[in-house]
C-alpha cells in the first residue's frame, strides 16, 4: 500500500513528517510517497540518519502558506507539496493522502482535485474523540460553515459507516447536536435535518445536547461546521484547563506530591487517553479517495499514526460502503 505524505505541511515540517514516514514503513509495512523539495528532503534524511527504504520522492518545490486563501492558492501553488500530493492521489499514484497543511486548502483541493464520492453533497471533516466511557465521532469540524439539512443527514450516514468499519461499533447511535433534545428545538436547519435523519437507515436517536456527548449520549455527533468547530475547541480548551488545574493541585505541597505518586498510574492513563497523537488526524469523509488531515503540530508519532489511520481507511473500504449507502438511499427515494 502506498501512502502519499505532504512532507512540508504542518508546524514541524519537514523533519517530523520524514521521521513519521520512516516509522510508518518500519512498523506498518507501507510504502511512502514523500512530496516536497526533493533535494532538501534527501539532505535532511542523510543528516538525521533517516532511512529512506520504502520511500519514493516526488519533487514539489513550493510550500503553500497556511494563511493563503484556499481557492486562489490552488492556482498560484500548483507546484506545492499539498496540491501535488492530492494530484498524485487523484491520478492513482497512491492509495491515500496524509497532510498537516491548511485545513481549508486541503478541503478545497481535495474537493476540486480528487472530487467527492458520487452523490455526496459536501465532504465533512471528522474526528474520533475520547469520552468518559467510550470514544465518539464529531463531525463536521469546520469544512462546511454553512450546511443544508441533506448534508447533515449524509454526515450522519458517513460517521456511522466510519465508526462501524474502523472502530468496530455495532449499529452506532447517531445524534444531532442541538440546544435541547425535543424534536421542536433548534433552527429550521436542525428541524429539517431531524426529519430527514429520522427516516434514514442508520441508528438515529434524535437530538443531543453538547454536555451529554462526552458522557456517551451517542457514537456519532452531527453538527454543521460552525457548531462542530466551536464544540471541538471548547472540549480541547476544557481538557487543557482541567489538566493544568489538576497539576496545580497535585504539585501544591509535599503532601499533595505524595498523593500524585499514589495516583501516577491513573494520571498516566488519563494523559494517554487525551493524547491527540494516538489518532494522528481527522478523516475527510466524502472524498472519493482517502484523505487524512493530520494535526498542524503533529510530531513523528502523530504522523505515523495518521498513516496508520489512512491504511485502515483503505483496508476497510469505507468509501465503498458510503457509495453503497448513497445508492441504496437513491433507490428508496425513487421507489
Amino acid at each position: 500500500m502506498k501512502i502519499i505524505i505532504d512532507i512540508y505541511g504542518g508546524d514541524n515540517a519537514p523533519l517530523a513528517p520524514l521521521k513519521g514516514a520512516e516509522m510508518a514503513v518500519k512498523e506498518l509495512g507501507v510504502e511512502i510517497i514523500a512530496v516536497g523539495n526533493e533535494a532538501e528532503m534527501k539532505e535532511i534524511c542523510k543528516k538525521e540518519n533517516i532511512s529512506t527504504e520504502g520511500f519514493t520522492f516526488v519533487d514539489a518545490p513550493l510550500v503553500m502558506p497556511v494563511c493563503a486563501e484556499p481557492t486562489s492558492a490552488l492556482k498560484e501553488y500548483k507546484e506545492s507539496s499539498l496540491v501535488k500530493g492530492l494530484s498524485l492521489l487523484a491520478e492513482g499514484e497512491g492509495d491515500a493522502y496524509v497532510g498537516a497543511g491548511s485545513t481549508g486548502a486541503i478541503v478545497v483541493a481535495a474537493t476540486l482535485i480528487v472530487k467527492r464520492i458520487k452523490g455526496i453533497k459536501r465532504a465533512a471533516l471528522a474526528s474520533v474523540l475520547p469520552g468518559l466511557e467510550k470514544d465518539y465521532m464529531l463531525l463536521d469540524l469546520g469544512a462546511n460553515v454553512e450546511c443544508r439539512s441533506e448534508m447533515l443527514n449524509q454526515f450522519g450516514m458517513m460517521g456511522s459507516v466510519y465508526m462501524q468499519s474502523v472502530e468496530g461499533v455495532k449499529n452506532p447511535t447517531v445524534g444531532l447536536i442541538n440546544i435541547g433534545v425535543e424534536e421542536s428545538k433548534g433552527t429550521e436547519l436542525q428541524k429539517e435535518a431531524f426529519a430527514l435523519m429520522q427516516k434514514a437507515d442508520y441508528n438515529f436517536i434524535g437530538n443531543v445536547e453538547v454536555r451529554d456527548v462526552p458522557a456517551g449520549a451517542c457514537d456519532v455527533a452531527v453538527a454543521d461546521g460552525w457548531t462542530g468547530n466551536i464544540v471541538l475547541k471548547t472540549i480541547e480548551g476544557l481538557g487543557k484547563g482541567f489538566g493544568k488545574m489538576l497539576k496545580g493541585m497535585l504539585m501544591k505541597n509535599s503532601l499533595t506530591k505524595i498523593s500524585a505518586l499514589i495516583l501516577k498510574d491513573g494520571i498516566r492513563n488519563f494523559k494517554d487517553k487525551m493524547d491527540s497523537t494516538k489518532r494522528g488526524g481527522a478523516p475527510l469523509l466524502g472524498i472519493a479517495k482517502p484523505v487524512i488531515k493530520a494535526h498542524g503540530n503533529s510530531n513523528p508519532v502523530a504522523f505515523k499514526n495518521a498513516v496508520n489511520q489512512a491504511k485502515i481507511f483503505v483496508e476497510t473500504d469505507i468509501n465503498g460502503t458510503i457509495s453503497a449507502a448513497i445508492a441504496k438511499a437513491k433507490e428508496e427515494k425513487e421507489a
